[in-house]
C-alpha cells in the first residue's frame, strides 16, 4: 500500500521548493515513495487513536490526509538516503563521546521506550502527535480502595 502519488508529492515538495522529487526518475521517486509508505504504516498509522482517526482522515484546515502528508515528508528522506528510516540499532550504538584523553563514551536516550532505535523526523512527529497513541505513556488503570464486598 502507498499514500499518496508521485505527483503529489512532487507537487508537495515544489511548493516547499524541494526539486529533488521531481528531478528524480520515476523509479527512485516511486521506490523512496513506497520506503516511506512502509514506515509511515507501521509507525504512524498502527499507532492512530482509534476514536474515528484512521490513515485517510484529514483534520481541520489540511489539505491532504496525516498518512498522505507524512508519506511525502518521509520519502523526501528516503530519497535523498534509500533506507533512512529502517536503520537496525543496537543499544551500544546510541551513545556520544564525552572524554577524549580516556576515550570514554556515555549512552545517550532511554532505549527501553519504545520506537527508541527508530530514525524520527520532529515534522512527521508534529503532524501525527494529537492523533496517535504514545506507547510510552503509563497505561490508565483504576483500583477501588477497601474491603471487598462478596456476593454482589
Amino acid at each position: 500500500m502507498t499514500y499518496g502519488t508521485i505527483a503529489g508529492w512532487r507537487a508537495y515538495a515544489l511548493e516547499r521548493g524541494d526539486s529533488a522529487p521531481t528531478d528524480a526518475s520515476d523509479a527512485d521517486a516511486t521506490a523512496a515513495l513506497v520506503r516511506a509508505s512502509d514506515y509511515i504504516r507501521m509507525r504512524y498509522v498502527s499507532n492512530l487513536v482509534a476514536a474515528g482517526y484512521a490513515a485517510d482522515f484529514t483534520p481541520d484546515g489540511h489539505d491532504l490526509s496525516l498518512a498522505e502528508e507524512g508519506t511525502y515528508v518521509a520519502a523526501s528522506y528516503e530519497l535523498a538516503t534509500p533506507g533512512f528510516f529502517s536503520k537496525t540499532y543496537t543499544a551500544s550504538e546510541q551513545k556520544v563521546l564525552t572524554e577524549v584523553k580516556g576515550i570514554k563514551w556515555t549512552v545517550t536516550g532511554d532505549s527501553s521506550k519504545y520506537y527508541a532505535y527508530m530514525p524520527t523526523s520532529s515534522l512527521i512527529d508534529a503532524l501525527f502527535l494529537p492523533y496517535v497513541y504514545d506507547r510510552n505513556m503509563p497505561n490508565f488503570m483504576l483500583k477501588s480502595i477497601g474491603p471487598s464486598i462478596q456476593g454482589c
